[in-house]
């Protein structure tokens, strides 16, 4: 009879994507993931498989944790009449994450595009999914925000949101390597004026 697993699933999946995140996939090794998550490397092959089950699992856990903030933020927005405003205040929330230390971090999706998506499918569709729900929802808000006349009718509501997605991600890779806050600003402001 096999042993209950004696761990936190949602504990280690969040130590292994802070060295996932730091690091990256490819230079992150299996001696480091056991350290952090406190686990034996038995306990994560049997409950992940492989390393790279264990980061498929990360990415899942990270959208969990980290992105459903934004789409819930949109979400709510979108209900509540004030669409426009929820897509500023995502703008706004990704330029003060994006600032400082804290922002050479960059976004664990977009690290992995970059890294991994070109030559991984199982990573590619993670990443590509998550777009995509991100893209939804500021479509979601966008077309709201018409409804309400907030925005004009005439904008193409699909084509903004994908504007919109795209520049959060920027956002997220130029924190990488420029967090001043005031130059993040700057790209945010502009890329809000489509909005007005």
């Amino acid at each position: 009879m096999a042993r209950p697993r004696e761990f936190d699933r949602a504990q280690v999946l969040d130590q292994a994507i802070e060295v996932f995140w730091r690091r990256g996939y490819e230079a992150t090794s299996i001696e480091e993931l056991v350290g952090r998550m406190g686990i034996h490397r038995g306990s994560l092959y049997c409950a992940f498989g492989d390393k790279h089950g264990l980061f498929l699992a990360a990415l899942d856990r990270y959208e969990e944790v980290f992105h459903s903030k934004i789409l819930e933020r949109l979400v709510d927005g979108s209900l509540r009449g004030r669409a426009r405003q929820a897509i500023r205040d995502v703008f706004d929330d990704m330029v003060r994450s994006c600032a400082g230390q804290a922002g050479r971090k960059g976004c664990l999706m977009t690290n992995s595009a970059v890294e991994l998506a070109a030559r991984d499918r199982d990573i590619a569709a993670r990443v590509g999914a998550n777009l995509s729900r991100l893209e939804k929802a500021l479509f979601t808000a966008v077309r709201s925000a018409q409804a309400d006349g907030e925005l004009s009718s005439r904008l193409d509501a699909r084509a903004l949101a994908r504007f919109l997605a795209s520049s959060l991600q920027g956002l997220r890779v130029m924190g990488m390597s420029c967090a001043e806050r005031t130059v993040l600003r700057d790209v945010a402001r502009v890329t809000l004026s489509v909005l007005d």
